[in-house]
């Protein structure tokens, strides 16, 4: 989610965006928790659940991730093997919690990923094992399939496998303390390594991406807050640590995309390259908004250059997520499919970090710990490839509904106190590229204010590239409605 909200329920004002918040979940029929079965089944499996064999709880794991965060899905290890580096990277078992055809395989297949609102989430699994006991809390073995990658001087891949195992994390860390150690210099020998490699092998990774024409959005949290009687936005830039623990998460999924491509079986992540109108449409923005992209510059480094405490350029950064439309889900056996790339990270590429809270996470474990191993890939995980696609799709597409909903509401909240400002804007589209009749009575154009940096529609057919002067006419929270006239139309509050 872009926002996150600070609630104070003993504002009556405040608890209209909370209430309308809340709303969401009714209105798009999100899960309502966990039905007996599922519960019961959670609670036997997790009661009768032992560990792998392989016993790795020697290695001192670290989890770096939000501060509130319980559903740690990911853990790491880095360490220097001669010239290069060998990654370490603990994914939760979350298969082994999961019986094939059970309550809680059905379950999950129905909701295909936690879905999140600001300040609530509705988890994919039942939170014993979510938050409990797939979880890989500090100081508890923990069930996981660990990745080995091993890394050549420069931070390109030379191999990779992953094998299920037992691990131990030492420290659960938020992204800020794990940052402040590592400046200061004050981890615990423990895992200080672990965090100056994830410096040094993350910058290298970076620069690999940057070679090869792939891009990172990195988009600072943004929090609303109630202050002196208005909604305001406060921004908590990406710290650089983030970025580094990325893309450890990125060269995994691109290990695993390629261990399923030379097993021949699997489900890739895949991505069409942006067309040619989305590109043009995009430049037009950026030099709009004063920070042009040049044509000499590839995609991912020119967002690199973004100063995301501009709120121009956050602007910029958030619209460039629309160049890439399409993604997809492309599952295969025995024969490889034609297309295979990920275009935004500009290789083969597979979601494999995040098993519990994304349902195709938990096949693509399974199916490549049994490549790996020469096993034979389970029939279970087989016998979903063709349903994964459509069941993320409509996930994900449920998904994006709820987060437009949740912005809209959270930008009227933001715009709320301000109804009669007038604002300058710079025109984005034109009713003919927003789909809407030309008409006067009936067209709207696509417009940019950036103070706060919000996207909204403007009455009347405006020229796109333009900088225009407009009004703020409607900003109605419980109906997430943002509604902006020319500043010279005839008022109608007076």
């Amino acid at each position: 989610m872009p926002y996150s909200y600070i609630g104070v329920k003993s504002s009556a004002a405040q608890q209209t965006l909370a209430e309308a918040l809340a709303a969401l979940a009714v209105e798009f029929k999100l899960p309502d928790g966990f039905g007996p079965e599922v519960l019961a089944e959670v609670e036997k499996v997790i009661a009768g659940h032992a560990l792998p064999e392989l016993d790795l709880t020697a290695m001192p794991f670290i989890t770096i991730d939000p501060p509130s965060s319980q559903d740690l899905d990911q853990a790491m290890f880095l360490e220097r093997k001669g010239e290069g580096y060998l990654v370490h990277y603990a994914i939760a078992d979350v298969p082994s919690f999961v019986p094939a055809g059970g309550p809680l395989d059905t379950e999950t297949r129905r909701r295909g990923q936690t879905f999140y609102t600001p300040g609530n989430r509705i988890p994919l699994h039942p939170v014993p094992l979510s938050e409990g006991a797939a979880s890989l809390f500090a100081n508890d073995p923990r069930s996981a399939f660990v990745w080995e990658i091993g890394l050549a001087a420069d931070g390109s891949q030379t191999s990779a496998r992953v094998r299920r195992a037992t691990v131990r994390s030492v420290a659960k860390l938020a992204y800020a303390q794990a940052q402040d150690m590592l400046d200061a210099g004050t981890a615990p020998a423990a895992y200080a390594g672990t965090l100056a490699l994830l410096k040094e092998i993350g910058t290298k990774r970076i620069e690999l991406e940057r070679a090869r024409g792939g891009a990172s959005l990195n988009v600072p949290a943004q929090e609303v807050e109630f202050v002196d009687g208005r909604y305001v936005l406060q921004f908590r830039p990406a710290l650089p640590i983030e970025d580094w623990n990325a893309q450890i998460s990125l060269l995994t999924g691109m290990a695993a995309a390629q261990v399923m491509l030379d097993g021949k079986v699997g489900i890739l992540r895949t991505m069409p390259a942006p067309d040619a109108d989305a590109v043009a449409a995009y430049r037009l923005q950026t030099v709009a908004l004063g920070k042009p992209w040049d044509e000499g510059t590839a995609y991912g480094a020119y967002l690199r250059t973004l100063d995301t405490t501009d709120p121009k350029q956050l602007a910029l950064m958030h619209a460039a997520s629309t160049l890439f439309r399409g993604a997809d889900y492309t599952p295969f056996n025995g024969t490889l499919p034609e297309e295979v790339t990920q275009a935004a990270v500009a290789a083969p590429y597979a979601h494999a970090t995040a098993p519990l809270r994304r349902l195709v996470d938990r096949f693509v474990l399974a199916i490549c710990a049994s490549l790996c191993s020469g096993a034979e890939v389970p029939q279970w995980a087989v016998q979903a490839l063709d349903e994964l696609p459509e069941i993320m799709s409509a996930s994900n597409q449920l998904a994006s509904k709820v987060d437009k909903a949740a912005i809209d509401t959270v930008e009227a909240a933001l715009l709320s106190h301000r109804v009669g400002t007038e604002f300058d804007a710079v025109v984005l589209a034109g009713p003919r590229q927003n789909g809407h009749t030309t008409k006067a009575s009936a067209a709207r154009s696509t417009i940019q204010i950036a103070e706060p940096a919000i996207t909204g529609y403007c009455e009347g057919a405006l020229e796109p590239g333009t900088v225009v002067r407009v009004r703020l006419v409607t900003a109605d929270i419980a109906r997430r409605t943002v509604q902006f006239v020319p500043a010279d139309a005839p008022r109608t509050d007076t």
